[in-house]
């Protein structure tokens, strides 16, 4: 898969997606991810890339010109256009499943007051909100909906079943069973002794299924 990110602020992805899995995914060629500076794509000399609303109000809005031109020079037929805007859909679980299935994403990350609506309408093929609040930019969604992605696409992970008992892979609502490692039991610093459940080491692991089966929480 091809990730492109076009944004004001390039550098702020650098030390996310140089770490972890997603670094040795990209070491690997199993994911692509390229950040695209929009400022390269304006026509004057202070590269400007918003201006002020019509019909006035607060702040200022990213105009469609620069941002069209990004998106062209590397769009194409197997590329889906993503912005991230908190007016769009609420990004979740089944949505990273739909996206990991693309060849091409191209993320566009808003800022100031947000897109001219232009882009939303004509630009993008969707517009996405990672939840009901508002941030400074979208570069964090972007990285969001990129690791969520990405992580599903096969070989990205260590064992590719991982993601089948993560939360809300199955339909959006069901949480992950709790999960426990080493020691058995632990004596906190309040002196309180904190143990992992008994049928967790059992070794009868049709019953181990029942019990994560039943405390699943949707």
């Amino acid at each position: 898969m091809k990730i492109d990110i076009i944004t004001i602020f390039p550098n702020i992805f650098d030390s996310y997606f140089d770490e972890s899995i997603i670094k040795r995914a990209r070491e690997k060629n199993i994911v692509e991810i390229n950040i695209i500076n929009l400022r390269n794509f304006t026509t004057d000399k202070r590269k400007t890339v918003d201006d002020t609303p019509f019909g006035g109000g607060e702040g200022m809005v990213m105009m469609v010109e620069p941002i069209e031109k990004a998106v062209n020079s590397i769009k194409t037929q197997d590329s889906h256009v993503i912005a991230l805007s908190a007016k769009g859909e609420l990004f979740k679980q089944s949505k990273a499943k739909t996206l990991s299935q693309k060849k091409h994403l191209i993320l566009i990350c808003g800022r100031y007051e947000g897109f001219d609506q232009r882009i939303l309408d004509e630009i993008a093929d969707e517009v996405l909100s990672i939840g009901n609040f508002v941030l400074t930019g979208g570069e964090i969604p972007a990285m969001i909906v990129a690791d969520s992605v990405a992580r599903l696409i096969p070989g990205v992970l260590g064992n590719e079943s991982s993601p089948e008992t993560d939360s809300y892979f199955s339909d959006d609502k069901t949480k992950q069973y709790p999960i426990y490692t080493k020691p058995a039991e632990y004596k906190s610093q309040n002196g309180k002794t904190l143990k992992v459940p008994d049928i967790l080491l059992s070794g009868n692991h049709e019953e181990i299924k029942q019990w994560r089966e039943k405390n699943s929480k949707t």
